[in-house]
């Protein structure tokens, strides 16, 4: 559940997750409370449909998001098709992230990367005509179809409609034709503010309503001492920004260090890249731009941040080895 001071908490499953360790994960988060469970899709790590059709059979309230697929490994008639099925399989519990996927790697399977903006766009528009049951032909600049038509009847042709943005075209975007937005890990919620406001006057452009699904990922230590929850989201975050540096999207890289603490930032990428330890390099105050860690009470203290910035649902990766820990003791906190 979401309040005005704090948004209802999620989770986020990654690919080096078996679909094991989700059900794990999200049979603990539905205990807790979370209102869903995302799944993360990256190429050439996990493919995100076992995990998230063995969580939709071992749960029964919890939402289950797919966020995001790319339409260059998946065509978007088969993103509808799949899309459709899990919600049957799921009982109408589906939310369907779309994004343009990370440039380095989809750009190592020859797939044409050029125009990100328009295959979303592309993708969203004959996903969502394809759930509606009806029959699309549509000339896109990225992706295209002729007469085409669902064999079947979906459960809901609603099904929400999530794009993955960072850059402001891409945000302007979701404003335009979304239900929704995911915003990646490791930004501040400075940056979310401003994707925010680019994202509702861009809905106010279109005179359509602003979209009210704004999900932030964010990696998540929690436990009774909360000093060494946050010695351990350091080593995380530190692991993570060295490897976000390399491979994200500039818009992504240009989120993750231009906002909130940016000279703050700039010297402790400086310190990492000399060898120096993640628990010196990162301080507290940085730690809290890219992870919520601590006790339950910090962490919940923290997550009113995001909710300040615009979002109602945050979507938390455990750190550590016992994540359903963490998820169980953030639910008994919030209950």
């Amino acid at each position: 559940m979401s309040s005005p001071t704090r948004p209802a908490l999620a989770l986020r499953c990654h690919g080096g997750l078996t679909a094991q360790q989700c059900v794990e994960q999200a049979v603990a988060a539905e205990d807790a409370g979370f209102s869903t469970v995302w799944f993360a899709e990256n190429p050439f790590g996990r493919g995100a449909w076992p995990g998230a059709a063995a969580c939709a059979v071992a749960t029964r309230r919890v939402r289950i998001g797919l966020g995001v697929l790319n339409p260059h490994q998946r065509h978007p008639t088969l993103m509808a098709m799949e899309i459709a099925a899990f919600d049957e399989l799921s009982e109408g519990r589906a939310v369907l992230g779309i994004g343009a996927g990370i440039p380095s790697r989809i750009k190592k399977t020859h797939a044409p990367v050029d125009r990100p903006i328009a295959a979303v766009r592309d993708a969203v528009t004959i996903t969502r005509a394809l759930l509606h049951g009806e029959t699309v032909t549509y000339t896109g600049k990225a992706f295209s179809v002729d007469g085409v038509r669902l064999d079947f009847t979906p459960r809901r042709g609603n099904v929400p409609i999530l794009t993955a943005a960072m850059g402001a075209q891409a945000l302007r975007l979701c404003g335009e034709i979304a239900d929704g937005v995911i915003i990646s890990n490791l930004v501040p919620p400075a940056f979310t503010r401003r994707a925010v406001a680019i994202i509702h006057e861009a809905a106010t452009r279109m005179n359509r309503h602003a979209p009210h699904e704004i999900v932030q990922y964010v990696p998540g230590a929690v436990r009774d001492d909360g000093a060494e929850a946050r010695r351990i989201a350091k080593r995380s975050v530190a692991a993570m920004l060295t490897a976000y540096a390399q491979t994200a999207s500039a818009a992504t890289r240009a989120a993750m260090s231009e906002y909130g603490r940016p000279e703050d930032f700039a010297r402790a990428m400086s310190r990492l890249t000399r060898g120096e330890a993640p628990e010196d390099a990162i301080d507290d105050r940085l730690l809290a731009e890219y992870a919520i860690a601590g006790t339950p009470e910090e962490c919940l203290a923290q997550a009113a941040v995001y909710a300040e910035a615009g979002v109602p649902e945050l979507a938390i990766a455990p750190i550590g080895e016992r994540p359903a820990d963490d998820i169980a003791r953030l639910g008994t906190a919030i209950k």
